[in-house]
C-alpha cells in the first residue's frame, strides 16, 4: 500500500468515525485545511522535476477526490441520521384520534335568559332591551320613587361622571323597570289616538347593578322585568302568566304558588310572588322567585296612558336565581368566576 492510499483510507476511516458535524468538519481540516496532510503534499511538489510533478501532481489530486467523495458522504450520512432521529422524535401517530378544539356553549345564565324569553314570547310578549346607564328620572322618579324616597335606599346604585338635562348624575341601572316606561311611552306615542289602545306584553332581559355582594348577590346581576297593560288586566291575570312560565320553565306541574303582600313603590298592591315545589330536594320549601304588582297609577300616568282607564301588572325576577334553581347550583359567584370545571358541565 502506497502513502496516498493510506492518505485515502485514513480519511475514510475518520470521516466514517465523526459522530456529529463539528467532528466531522475537524476531521476534514486535517486532511484538507490548510495545513492539512493533502495540503502539505500539494506544497512539496515544487521540488520535484517537472516529469516527476507532473506524475505526482495527478497521483495526489486523485486521492484528494477520493478523500473529498468521502467527505461529501460522511456528511450526508449525518444529515440522514440527524433527520431519522428528529422523525423518531417528532412522530405522530396518524390512528390517534385528532385533538381538535374544545366545543363551547353558552353560559347557564344566557341558557336561563333565552329560555324565559321563549317562554313569554309563545304567550305573546315582546321582548325589549335597553341602556344600562340610566337618567335619575327613568330609573327612579317615572317608577314613583321621587327624590328623597326612602324606596331608593334599598337600590343604592354607581353613579357615573356625567349629568343628565336636569343636572342629575347618570347611574347604572338598578332594574330594567325602566325599560318598562320606554317601551311603553314609545307604545302609547306610537297608538296615539287610535281607540281603544293595543295592549301592553313586554319583558325586559338584562344586566343590573347595585352596591351588593355576598353568596346570593352580586354588584352585576341580571333581572327580568314584565309588564301588562289594557283595559281589564287583573291579578287573575298574573297569576295564571306566572304559573304558566313556572310550569314551563321547569316542566313540571308539581308546585303550588302564592302571593305575599310586600311593598314597591311602582305597583299597588304588590306581592312577592313564592313558589313550592311538592317533591324532589326542595319539596315543601317556598323560594321567593319574583316580585309583582297592580302597575302604581302614577306609573301608568307617567308611560302617557290614561290609568282611569288602562291598568294591569308588572313583575320582576332574577333570571340568576331561576338559573341556580334549575341546575341546583347553591352559590350565585359561580356564575361569574369563569371556572371551566363549573362551566363545562352546561356544554
Amino acid at each position: 500500500m502506497n502513502d496516498l492510499e493510506a492518505l485515502v483510507q485514513g480519511a475514510q476511516a475518520d470521516f466514517a468515525a465523526a459522530p456529529n458535524p463539528a467532528e466531522l468538519e475537524n476531521a476534514k481540516a486535517r486532511y484538507l485545511g490548510k495545513s492539512g496532510r493533502v495540503t502539505e503534499l500539494l506544497k512539496g511538489l515544487g521540488a520535484l522535476t517537472p516529469d516527476e510533478k507532473k506524475r505526482r501532481g495527478a497521483e495526489i489530486n486523485q486521492a484528494k477526490t477520493r478523500i473529498e467523495t468521502a467527505l461529501q458522504a460522511a456528511r450526508e450520512a449525518l444529515a440522514e441520521a440527524e433527520l431519522a432521529a428528529q422523525l423518531h422524535a417528532e412522530a405522530l401517530d396518524v390512528t390517534l384520534p385528532g385533538r381538535g378544539r374544545g366545543v363551547a356553549g353558552l353560559h347557564p345564565v344566557s341558557r336561563t335568559i333565552a329560555r324565559i324569553e321563549a317562554i313569554f314570547a309563545s304567550m305573546g310578549f315582546d321582548v325589549a332591551e335597553g341602556p344600562e346607564i340610566e337618567t335619575d328620572w327613568m330609573n327612579f322618579t317615572a317608577l314613583n320613587s321621587p327624590e328623597n324616597h326612602p324606596a331608593r335606599s334599598m337600590q343604592d346604585t354607581f353613579y357615573v361622571d356625567v349629568n343628565d338635562a336636569q343636572g342629575k348624575p347618570l347611574n347604572l341601572r338598578t332594574h330594567t323597570s325602566p325599560m318598562q316606561v320606554r317601551y311603553a311611552r314609545n307604545h302609547a306615542a306610537r297608538h296615539a289616538g287610535v281607540e281603544p289602545m293595543p295592549e301592553i306584553r313586554v319583558i325586559a332581559p338584562g344586566r343590573t347593578y347595585r352596591v351588593d355582594s355576598d353568596a346570593t348577590h352580586s354588584p352585576m346581576f341580571h333581572q327580568c322585568e314584565g309588564l301588562w297593560i289594557g283595559e281589564n288586566i287583573s291579578f287573575k291575570d298574573l297569576k295564571f302568566v306566572f304559573s304558566e312560565f313556572v310550569r314551563q320553565f321547569f316542566e313540571t306541574d308539581d308546585f303550588d304558588v302564592r302571593f305575599r303582600p310586600s311593598f314597591f313603590p311602582f305597583t299597588e298592591p304588590s306581592a312577592e310572588i313564592d313558589i313550592a315545589f311538592r317533591s324532589g330536594p326542595l319539596a315543601g320549601k317556598w323560594l321567593e322567585v319574583a316580585g309583582s304588582g297592580q302597575v302604581h297609577p302614577n306609573v301608568v300616568r307617567n308611560f302617557g296612558i290614561d290609568p282611569e282607564r288602562y291598568i294591569g301588572f308588572a313583575f320582576g325576577m332574577g333570571p340568576d336565581r331561576l338559573a341556580m334553581l334549575r341546575y341546583g347550583v347553591n352559590d350565585l359567584r359561580l356564575f361569574f368566576e369563569n371556572d371551566l370545571r363549573f362551566l363545562s358541565q352546561f356544554k
